[in-house]
């Protein structure tokens, strides 16, 4: 039924939106002067990445992690910066036949492990068959390893367990169709005994992301002891990432000093444990770089539309966070103050950096720096949407 609303009636004022769904403002991220340059210099948008810092990064975080450590290709497998963590990881972590060929090729040799859900038989086939072959294989399933025991070749694999382990404060739960319950396992080692070629070397369990270092280590305590009642002798334990990284608080860092120190409490002598970090690793290496197109009000609001969107870094629409940033002023022309909302060039309201931030000044022609834009950015984004130009891509390497 339509019409107007009855006499002495309103209209209900639009909801405000839940206090889960309020956003903390976007903190202002420290430039360094090398990225400030190349981001005035070069032709937006455009991603710039500092393979110089994300070296520095790798090698604190090497020092302090007394356990294997595997790079998790997928947060971000571009080929410079698989090729800048190379000498500071033990291996890398990837999880498709895509990720498997292009790790091969960027970094020839490397050690691999493959995980996810869903391998197809092709995937299986390359991952033991190519060259080299991986180093672990992540069963997710017992029907996954039917497959992979059908193809009769030697391979070394962890099985991968969901656990329902207590954890809070996590930004994303691994459950569902990451792993198999412990129920699973037992079919697992049935079949593995008829199957000398698949030797078991261990377990893996990532359970959760987005935790600090003392929770992580809770999971971790949880995790090793099941696995001990579980396999007897020298075992493997893979703890997977979920390093934190605060996009309120660009100048954050998860604690590796202390997540280090209690790996290595927590391992006994006959265990190997590795852990896969990806966000953790790249995410401060990386700005997206972009100018101001418009600015304009709307209902009271300001608004700035930059040159590209969301289809270049999907991550803030996707987190549900405002994206940190810092405004080189390169422009002139209208300029707005206090709180504006940045967005990108799609048709789509969804098309949003951060809402109603303060700014002291933003003009059309200045330049925005998003930083940590070096993990989960590019390479998840909706590329294709509306066909607007790709960004270009700069690299601070001396």
């Amino acid at each position: 039924m339509t019409g107007r609303p009855p006499e002495g009636e309103r209209k209900p004022a639009l909801p405000t939106p839940p206090p889960e769904m309020e956003r903390e403002p976007a903190v202002s991220a420290p430039l360094p002067e090398t990225v400030r340059e190349r981001a005035l210099s070069t032709r937006l948008p455009a991603y710039v990445y500092d393979l110089n810092g994300l070296r520095a990064h790798a090698a604190a975080v090497r020092a302090a992690t007394p356990v294997e450590v595997f790079y998790a290709a997928k947060a971000n497998p571009d080929p410079r910066l698989l090729a800048a963590l190379g000498p500071y990881v033990d291996g890398v972590e990837v999880s498709s036949g895509g990720e498997l060929a292009h790790v091969r090729t960027a970094l020839p040799g490397a050690r691999l492990a493959f995980g996810g859900p869903g391998k197809t038989d092709e995937e299986l086939a390359s991952a033991t068959g190519g060259r080299p072959p991986v180093d672990r294989l992540h069963v997710e399933s017992p029907h996954e390893l039917r497959r992979l025991a059908a193809l009769r070749r030697e391979t070394d694999v962890l099985l991968r367990v969901n656990l329902p382990v207590a954890i809070s404060g996590a930004a994303l739960r691994m459950s569902g169709p990451f792993g198999m319950d412990p129920e699973a396992l037992g079919v697992c080692l049935d079949l593995l005994e008829r199957t000398p070629w698949l030797r078991l070397r261990g377990l893996h369990a990532h359970l959760a992301s987005g935790l600090a270092a003392e929770p992580l280590l809770q999971v971790a305590a949880q995790v090793l002891g099941w696995a001990r009642t579980w396999m007897d002798g020298p075992k493997e334990i893979n703890l997977g990432g979920g390093m934190a990284v605060d996009y309120r608080d660009p100048g954050a860092r998860f604690d590796w000093a202390a997540y280090g120190a209690g790996l290595e409490s927590l391992r006994y002598p006959d265990e190997t444990l590795r852990i896969e970090p990806g966000r953790a690793l790249t995410a401060y290496c990386g700005w997206y770089v972009t100018d101001v197109l418009d600015l304009k009000r709307s209902h009271g609001e300001w608004y700035a539309v930059l040159r590209g969107g969301t289809h270049h870094l999907r991550t803030p629409v996707t987190k549900g966070h405002d994206q940190p940033f810092t405004v080189l002023p390169a422009g002139g022309g209208p300029v707005a103050s206090g709180p504006v909302t940045l967005v990108g060039q799609l048709c789509t309201p969804k098309d949003v950096f951060a809402r109603q931030v303060p700014v002291d000044r933003l003009a059309i022609g200045d330049v925005v720096a998003f930083s940590l834009a070096g993990a989960y950015a590019w390479n998840i984004s909706h590329h294709d949407f509306l066909m607007h130009p790709k960004p270009g891509f700069g690299y601070i390497d001396c």
